[in-house]
């Protein structure tokens, strides 16, 4: 977006959502941690006696840093200590090996280390329960109110983009969707396919940056 001069993602044309993911909140296999009620009860714990969960993001700022600072606000605002990396990939190495003690990410990151026993997720942000993860409750279900949180990856044109080219692209996008194969291999990593309409993403876009904007500015975060 820099490159293009625009700061402001809602500022480009939207075509369609490629892909829906939820997020999911995992904690290493050795963590005495069973379920989200257990991550919330640690994580208040620690606080209280002037120390600190570590939790790994693959970047400061990125969504995993502005949903767990967002979870936090949700809990009741306990300090948590976020140990930034440079990509998802180091930072669920550490997770794997306990040097931190809980990691947000898309489904599809975790899939393999679930499905391995590596780590152990209890959360995720869906407002249904993910088909890849048919035994891990809901935000609803743990009694945590607005945390639905779906990342996603839309197409976009740059200001200006025909009418036309988006009408003709979205239509695209939404046949190719819907072919089983694709729809089988999204699902099995744990993610959704997309679709929908133009102003369905544009909807999507606008919602998401009011809400990190906020969550940035109360919490003072910085990109790396």
């Amino acid at each position: 977006f820099p490159t293009l001069g625009i700061a402001d993602p809602t500022k480009f044309v939207p075509i369609g959502v490629l892909l829906k993911s939820p997020l999911v909140l995992v904690v290493p296999a050795s963590s005495p941690v069973k379920n989200f009620e257990q991550f919330v009860a640690l994580v208040k714990d620690r606080a209280k006696s002037g120390k600190t969960v570590d939790y790994a993001t693959p970047g400061a700022g990125s969504l995993v840093h502005v949903t767990t600072e967002l979870l936090r606000e949700r809990i009741g605002g306990p300090a948590m200590n976020q140990v930034p990396y440079k990509g998802s990939g180091p930072a669920v190495i550490d997770l794997m090996a306990g040097r931190v003690e809980a990691m947000f990410d898309a489904t599809s990151v975790f899939d393999p280390y679930i499905k391995s026993g590596k780590v152990r997720p209890i959360l995720v942000t869906s407002s249904t329960r993910a088909a890849s993860l048919p035994d891990v409750p809901t935000p609803a279900e743990v009694g945590l109110k607005d945390f639905e949180i779906i990342s996603f990856i839309g197409m976009y044109g740059p200001p200006g983009t025909p009418a036309a080219v988006v009408k003709k692209m979205n239509a695209t996008i939404n046949t190719v969707l819907k072919e089983p194969a694709v729809i089988k291999s999204f699902q099995e990593r744990g993610d959704q396919p997309g679709g929908g309409t133009p102003e369905e993403l544009s909807d999507m876009t606008h919602a998401q940056y009011k809400l990190w904007g906020d969550v940035v500015k109360a919490n003072k975060i910085t990109a790396e």
